[in-house]
């Protein structure tokens, strides 16, 4: 055969390497020198890669000799190592736990652990070592793998019996051994806890452990030379559709009672070994007619395996292509800390934004006479910001050491806050963490096809005009507050707040040109963010560990300040625990980033459109009242800038992060600004103030609850 159209030096590379194998060759050394020759060296190259595979194809065609001393070659490497492993660990989570996992995958990216000669999963991490590998290997097209597998490893006649079941006894060894992951996993108090059932009545992850067993059991005796036939899996397959069924629940009442992530690392464990166990007993079905493949599209698969009109390819064999391509990539990312992350934090992430969303349905107005309200409960949050604002220009003047003024500006800041919390007033910025989450809420179709945009853009129009009236109302009186409270300290010390050098600065401070202020915000916008997810975490946290019922159980304190308070106690902070705990790390969050960036010399602070409105109104008494037009408009401007500012980073954050965690993909934008512009042409008065009454119509348009 002609050789004329490969690439010499890749086939003169590929046959050097073929005629160097012995027939009793043992070392894996000449393995990961082919594979070498088939990497392309850019991964990206998918050419490049169905080039050198079809290369190798044409040189063994061409040299059967080669091919068959190749074979041998490859078969005693399969044989000499233990092949569950490869398919029990590799792409599913073990059971030692989120942060166990996560130290193993650290300590393991920095130090590789040793390889020996026992494990086919050894193997693959010496032939397989770059973490690319997977990219170019997937890129191949099936056919090339599948006719370059018929050429060293398909059956031949005179196969002797360990030949032919060389991968068998390892796959039903891995079956078994993640059936009793399965059942033990599906025993946890932190899985039992959320499905009492289990303990109840039969739990179908025991009595997929009782059929898988009897399932092999049959297997074994056909191994052993028994005529008797093997039940078709059926029963089996409804074991795990119910196993899958109750993870299904767990994660409902998860969303209601809170999560961990010791319960969100269990319920992706539990996922993961499953599935794997599905895609390993579709491909030992002897009889081809398991009623449950595994998750992929493997007629699509076959089709591409076999592109010819009369070609056919059996599912078995796309099932096996696929799994090795799963097994591939995901032990090229075995070591991956994002994966790890990816698995888990999506689902806890969900729950977090979940009780954002339910605390987000307060901070949205219906109608005039909500927005009146909102207005009152912000107003009274600006005036305690007045106060807090003093408090902090009279902690600057104690000059006190740097991380004693941080610790000083935090307290300052928490206990306003929380203050502003147990008062149910409201500080506009912090309303964006939480409204994000119940727009998400209402994008809940997985591709955006059945969403109502009317009902969405109603949604967002409502978020819109609470926003922009609950920042109007901490401005219309933290500005006043402020402004009384350094008028009164002069008439009552006879010398201003602040000196007029200290004036101009905080003017400086929010000139939105001449100074970082918007940057800064940006800064702010992200510290509202975090805050929104420490109050979604903390809510979720005392769901789940039960807060009320643990306080009312506290004998001592209820007998001092009674049973009955002590009950009201319990279920006030189980409410109320994450917003608590928000405010006071959003405070400590204020107050220390301006610090953090002295000590480290970077620029790093924090502006707040309502203090930075307060600290307007300070300056504005100090300098007398003598300020230039310019010089005012440009204040105003700055602090308004800041406001934007510091509501446009918390939202997008939230709205990002609440997307993601359910995993919705929006993308009718432009369809939505079109209805949120007719709203605003057709109805501008409502458009920002809303309706006097919330109308029939409202109702009939309020946010889906999910599509």
């Amino acid at each position: 055969m002609s050789f004329r159209l490969l690439r010499p030096v890749r086939s003169h590379r590929m046959l050097a390497i073929l005629e160097r194998i012995e027939p009793d060759d043992n070392s894996i050394d000449l393995l990961v020198e082919l594979i070498h020759t088939l990497r392309p060296k850019r991964p990206g190259d998918h050419a490049k890669a169905g080039t050198n595979v079809r290369t190798l194809i044409q040189l063994l065609k061409g040299n059967p000799q080669h091919a068959q001393a190749l074979r041998a070659y490859i078969l005693r490497i399969l044989a000499k190592r233990r092949h569950p492993s490869l398919y029990t660990d590799i792409g599913v989570l073990s059971n030692n736990g989120f942060f166990t996992e996560l130290k193993r995958r650290v300590s393991y990216r920095i130090l590789p652990p040793a390889l020996g000669d026992e494990y086919l999963s050894d193997a693959l991490d010496q032939v397989l070592y770059l973490q690319t590998d997977y990219q170019w290997i997937s890129a191949v097209p099936a056919a090339d793998w599948l006719q370059l597998f018929d050429l060293l490893l398909a059956q031949r006649a005179g196969a002797d019996a360990d030949e032919r079941n060389l991968m068998l006894p390892g796959m039903l060894e891995a079956i078994r051994t993640l059936s009793y992951r399965v059942c033990a996993i599906g025993l946890e108090p932190e899985l039992t806890k959320f499905h009492s059932e289990i303990e109840i009545f039969e739990s179908p992850f025991v009595m997929q452990n009782v059929e898988v067993n009897a399932h092999l059991d049959a297997h074994a005796r056909l191994l052993g030379g028994s005529t008797e036939g093997i039940e078709d899996a059926k029963h089996l397959l409804v074991m795990l559709d119910q196993c899958d069924a109750v993870i299904v629940k767990i994660r409902r009442k998860a969303l209601q009672l809170g999560t961990s992530i010791a319960l969100t690392y269990l319920l992706v464990a539990l996922t993961q070994s499953i599935d794997r166990l599905r895609k390993l007993l579709f491909l030992i079905d002897v009889s081809g007619e398991l009623p449950s493949a595994p998750t992929v599209d493997l007629a699509a698969l076959a089709s591409e395996a076999a592109p010819e009109p009369h070609a056919s390819v059996s599912l078995h064999r796309a099932a096996a292509v696929a799994l090795a391509l799963e097994l591939i990539e995901a032990h090229n990312h075995k070591y991956k800390v994002r994966d790890l992350f990816a698995d888990n934090i999506t689902l806890l992430a969900r729950n977090v934004t979940e009780n954002a969303s339910r605390t987000g349905e307060h901070y949205i107005a219906e109608d005039r006479g909500e927005l009146r309200g909102m207005f009152m409960s912000s107003a009274g949050a600006g005036l305690i910001i007045g106060f807090m604002a003093l408090i902090k220009i009279l902690f600057s003047f104690l000059r006190a050491a740097p991380l004693v003024e941080a610790f000083l500006f935090s307290m300052n800041y928490s206990i306003g806050f929380m203050f502003i919390h147990l008062l149910h007033f409201t500080v506009a910025t912090k309303q964006p963490a939480m409204t994000a989450s119940r727009i998400a809420a209402g994008l809940h179709s997985r591709d955006g096809r059945n969403i109502d945009l009317d009902s969405m853009a109603e949604l967002i129009n409502k978020v819109f005009r609470t926003q922009y009236i609950a920042v109007l109302g901490n401005l219309a009186t933290a500005i006043p507050t402020a402004y009384l409270i350094a008028f009164a300290y002069k008439e009552w010390t006879g010398r201003h707040l602040v000196t007029p050098e200290k004036a101009m600065h905080l003017l400086h401070d929010i000139d939105p040109i001449g100074s970082p202020a918007l940057f800064y915000a940006m800064i702010a916008g992200v510290c509202l963010f975090v805050a929104g997810l420490i109050s979604g975490y903390y809510d979720n946290q005392a769901l789940y560990t039960r807060w009320a019922q643990r306080i009312a159980q506290l004998r001592g304190l209820g007998r001092v300040i009674g049973q009955e308070r002590l009950r009201r106690l319990g279920l006030y902070l189980e409410n109320n625990l994450g917003g608590l705990m928000g405010n006071f790390y959003f405070g400590v969050l204020l107050g220390s980033i301006g610090t953090l960036g002295f000590l480290l010399g970077l620029p790093l602070d924090i502006r707040h459109v309502t203090f930075s409105s307060a600290n307007f109104a300070t300056a504005l008494v100090a300098l007398d009242n003598h300020m230039s037009w310019q010089l005012a408009l440009k204040s105003v401007l700055g602090f308004c800038a800041i406001g934007t500012v510091n509501l446009l980073v918390s939202f997008g954050l939230a709205l990002w992060v609440a997307l993601r965690s359910r995993q919705v993909r929006f993308k009718h934008g432009l369809a939505l600004l079109k209805i949120l512009g007719r709203r605003f042409l057709h109805a501008p008065i409502d458009f920002f103030i809303g309706s006097k009454t919330a109308p029939g119509e409202d109702h009939a348009q309020a946010p889906p609850k999910g599509h």
